[in-house]
C-alpha cells in the first residue's frame, strides 16, 4: 500500500468507528428507554477494574460498573472517567479544578477497544445481588446518566471514577453493606498510596510531588483508600452485604501479566538534575576564582525557582483542588524569584538588599528541611539534588553580594 494512502485509511477507520460508537450510544439509549429500566432474573451486575497505563492520566488504573443482561441484549459499561474536550475554556476549568466528569455509558466490547490496543489487563468482580438490589442499582445509573444528571465535579482524592463505586453501593445498598478494613495491614498515607503507582524517578512523580501540599500526607482512612481502582478491586474481597460476601465470583477479562515499561535513564529528571548539579558547581568554581558571577547562570536558576513557585501559588490558593493546599514547596520555590532574576541579569546596578535577600532563601530552605525532617510534608528525593544547586549557588552569591557594593 502506498504511504501516501495509509494516513487517509486511518482517518476513515477513526470516522467509522466514531460513527459506529455514536450508533451504538443512539442504541443504548433507545433500548435503555424501551427497557424502563427493568432488569431479567439472570442478569448480572460487576465492578471492573483496569490496569494503569504509561501515560499520566492512566497511571492509576480505572474503574466501571459493567450490567449484563441477554434476554435485553444488553452489556453496557458505567464509566464516570470521562470529559468533554469541546467544553469551552477546557483547560482553564482543568487547570482551576472546575472541570466536570461525567458518566458515560458504552458497549463492553468499546470499552475493552482501549485496553486490548495498550495491553493493559481487565478484571470482573461479579457482585452478589438479588433481584431487587440489581434493579435499585440499575435505575439508580440509568437515572445518573441523564443530561441533568451526569456530571459531577472531579476531585483527585475524593471524587473520581474509582471513589464514585463504593459511594453508589453504599447509597443504593444501604447500612446491610459493611465495608471492612482488615486487608489493610499498614496505615499509608495519600502520598505513599500515590506513589505505589509511580516510579520515583519520573516526571509525573516528580511534577506530583511537586503541586501536591501536606495535605495529602496524612494518613488515609481505610474506605479514603479507595480513590484508586486497585483499592476498590481488594476492597470488594472484602466487604459483606448482609453478612455475606458481596463478591459472587472474579475473573479475569483480559491478561497481560507481562507488560514492560520502557525506562532510559538519560530522558528522566535525577539525569537532569544531576547534569544541572554539576554544571553549577563547575560554573560557580571558575567565578569564584575569578571573583566574578555568570549573570545568565543566576538568571536561569531564578527564573526556573520562580516560575514554580508561581505555579504552586496558583494551585494553592487560585484553584478549586483540594491535594494543592499547604504546598511548602512554596518556600525553596519562591515566587518572587521571578522579579529577582531581573536584578541578577544585569551587570551593574544591582540593588542594596540583594544580599540580605539571598540570606533570606538560605533560611527558607532550611526551614523546608526541617519541615521535611519533622514529616510536616514529604518532599521529592528528587529534591534534595535540587537543594544541593541552590544552596550551593546561594552561598557563592550571598559571599559575593557581602563583599561587593551594590550601587542601588
Amino acid at each position: 500500500m502506498p504511504l501516501i494512502v495509509i494516513p487517509q485509511v486511518i482517518r476513515a477507520l477513526r470516522i467509522s468507528f466514531k460513527k459506529l460508537c455514536f450508533i451504538n450510544s443512539l442504541w443504548i439509549a433507545l433500548v435503555g428507554f424501551s427497557l424502563q429500566a427493568q432488569l431479567s432474573d439472570d442478569a448480572q451486575i460487576s465492578i471492573i477494574t483496569c490496569d494503569a497505563g504509561q501515560e499520566l492520566y492512566s497511571s492509576f488504573g480505572h474503574s466501571a460498573f459493567r450490567v449484563q443482561d441477554s434476554a435485553n441484549g444488553i452489556n453496557w459499561v458505567y464509566n464516570y472517567g470521562t470529559f468533554d474536550f469541546n467544553t469551552p475554556n477546557f483547560y482553564y476549568k482543568f487547570a482551576k479544578g472546575k472541570l466536570l466528569y461525567s458518566l458515560r455509558v458504552s458497549t463492553f466490547s468499546d470499552f475493552l477497544f482501549t485496553y486490548e490496543l495498550e495491553n493493559r489487563w481487565v478484571k470482573e468482580q461479579i457482585l452478589k445481588l438479588n433481584a431487587k438490589e440489581r434493579n435499585d442499582l440499575f435505575r439508580f445509573l440509568e437515572n445518573n446518566r441523564k443530561p441533568e444528571n451526569r456530571d459531577y465535579k472531579y476531585d483527585f482524592l475524593f471524587d473520581n471514577c474509582a471513589t464514585k463505586l463504593p459511594q453508589i453501593l453504599k447509597k443504593v445498598l444501604g447500612d446491610n453493606l459493611e465495608y471492612h478494613g482488615e486487608h489493610l495491614k499498614n496505615q499509608l498515607t495519600f502520598r505513599d498510596l500515590i506513589h505505589q503507582n509511580l516510579l520515583t524517578n519520573s516526571w509525573s512523580s516528580f511534577g506530583i510531588d511537586l503541586a501536591l501540599g501536606s495535605v495529602i500526607d496524612r494518613e488515609a482512612a481505610s474506605e479514603e483508600y479507595m480513590f484508586l481502582p486497585k483499592y476498590v478491586m481488594l476492597q470488594m474481597q472484602n466487604t459483606t452485604l448482609a453478612a455475606n460476601p458481596l463478591i459472587l465470583r472474579e475473573r479475569s477479562v483480559l491478561d497481560y501479566s507481562d507488560k514492560r515499561f520502557n525506562y532510559n535513564f538519560g530522558l528522566t529528571p535525577l539525569f537532569w538534575l544531576l547534569l544541572l548539579l554539576l554544571f553549577t558547581l563547575s560554573i560557580s568554581y571558575i567565578d569564584l576564582r575569578n571573583g566574578t558571577r555568570s549573570r545568565w547562570l543566576d538568571f536561569f536558576l531564578f527564573l526556573i525557582t520562580g516560575s514554580a513557585g508561581l505555579l504552586i501559588f496558583f494551585l494553592w490558593f487560585l484553584t478549586d483542588h483540594s491535594s494543592t493546599a499547604n504546598n511548602f514547596n512554596i518556600l525553596w520555590a519562591f515566587p518572587f524569584n521571578i522579579a529577582a532574576c531581573y536584578f541578577l541579569l544585569r551587570k551593574d546596578r544591582i540593588p542594596k538588599w540583594m544580599g540580605k535577600y539571598i540570606l533570606g532563601l538560605l533560611v527558607l530552605m532550611t526551614i523546608t528541611l526541617i519541615l521535611w525532617i519533622f514529616q510536616i510534608q514529604q518532599f521529592s528525593p528528587l529534591i534534595s539534588v535540587v537543594f544541593a544547586t541552590l544552596g550551593f549557588r546561594y552561598a557563592l552569591l550571598y559571599r559575593y553580594f557581602t563583599n561587593s557594593k551594590p550601587s542601588l
